[in-house]
């Protein structure tokens, strides 16, 4: 924003009213004396406001009393409005106003901050003048409250239309996030069930066993998640059952999804024995879910024809459950973004980059934690802990 002068209108009228020639000659006093009001509510972009808004509102309003001292009406108006604004035709004070109150907004005040700024350049007039003995007509008065009303209500204004602008923008972020992650666990769960199915029709196996099962839980995660889904619409979702469950048990049903994964990638999991009496208690379809996103992780970014580690164990108060691959290790930095939403690291970008982040969330959803440890040349670590529960 560029600010104009008051030079112009010095010239023009030496005859001009004491307010006019108590502006001009102290105008950087008073500048001063807004910045140090600012400084009091010290926040990033103060030294924008100083420098921006109020010399500009100080340039137009002693332009605007030099207009009216030499009786252009026309001209003070097309300066600083009429009386109560023009919102569909703002005059010059009134466009700069609206651009000052969306600047705020971007350097993230409030609207009380907006009212503030206007509102210390009053106070600023008023305690200079009453030092200093100036004496204001009351019409002096009447065009320095209607610029100060129409400079107010026009950078609010814009503040308002912007903040619903940025409102907006925010909620669609999160609606699309909450899509994206919809239809992420159902690309999922449609990956294994379609696996299983093709398992199943090689005739090689049979209805009753473990990729059976599969089959049978990754439609039963299909219909939760419309479910729950449907719920969300109908604003009563259900909350969500948290049931004490076996670490092996979970990681045997883990186990079998991932075989599926292992014969179409080339690689190998292994999954060390698991103590039988470790339990953890938690969201099951939730928490398979995130694990089977590591796993789908692993094998998708893995070299090929290497191998996929599946562990669990205890330590301490906590159940680790970890997947090891053979990525060759991450690339620098990327640890801290892969757990952001639509983040993507690797060459593979098949997918949304969304698994991570969901899983995350499904985790800390049960008072766990996830977090990666970077294996340079190797590989990385994915961990998922919770809190240890004994089974009855």
């Amino acid at each position: 924003m560029v600010t104009g002068t008051h030079a112009h209108a010095n010239a023009r009228h030496q005859r001009a009213h004491p307010l006019f020639h108590f502006l001009a000659d102290n105008r950087e006093e008073l500048i001063a004396r807004c910045r140090a009001k600012v400084a009091l509510r010290a926040r990033d972009g103060a030294e924008h406001q100083t420098s921006n808004g109020i010399p500009l509102f100080l340039d137009q309003l002693t332009r605007t009393l030099a207009a009216e001292d030499a009786g252009e009406t026309g001209e003070s108006l097309s300066i600083s409005g009429a009386s109560g604004g023009d919102s569909q035709a703002l005059s010059e004070m009134g466009i700069s106003a609206a651009a000052h109150g969306k600047a705020l907004l971007e350097v993230g005040y409030s609207v009380d901050q907006v009212v503030h700024d206007y509102g210390d350049l009053c106070q600023a007039i008023t305690d200079l003048a009453f030092e200093r003995e100036a004496p204001f007509g009351v019409d002096e008065f009447r065009t320095l409250n209607r610029c100060l009303d129409n400079a107010i209500a026009d950078a609010v204004s814009s503040f308002a239309a912007q903040k619903e602008v940025t409102v907006a923008s925010e909620s669609s972020a999160r609606e699309n996030q909450r899509l994206g992650f919809l239809i992420h666990e159902f690309r999922n769960h449609v990956q294994v069930a379609t696996l299983a199915y093709i398992a199943l029709e090689s005739g090689k196996l049979g209805m009753g066993g473990s990729t059976s099962a599969v089959l049978k839980r990754s439609l039963a995660a299909m219909s939760a998640l419309l479910k729950q889904s449907l719920a969300e619409v109908r604003l009563s979702a259900d909350i969500p059952t948290r049931d004490s469950f076996s670490v092996a048990a979970f990681v045997a049903d883990a186990q079998v999804t991932a075989a599926l994964y292992a014969g179409t990638s080339g690689c190998t999991l292994r999954v060390p024995f698991v103590d039988p009496l470790l339990g953890v208690v938690g969201n099951r379809l939730l928490l398979a879910a995130a694990l089977t996103n590591l796993l789908q992780n692993a094998f998708k970014f893995t070299h090929p024809c290497s191998q996929i580690t599946l562990t669990a164990r205890a330590a301490d108060d906590r159940v680790l459950i970890e997947v090891q691959d053979n990525c060759g290790g991450l690339p620098t930095g990327a640890a801290e973004r892969l757990f952001k939403p639509f983040s993507q690291s690797g060459k593979n970008r098949s997918g949304l980059g969304l698994g991570l982040s969901i899983a995350r969330q499904s985790v800390e959803a049960d008072g766990g934690t996830l977090c990666v440890t970077d294996l340079p040349g190797t590989g990385c670590v994915f961990t998922i802990s919770l809190p240890r529960q004994p089974l009855i």
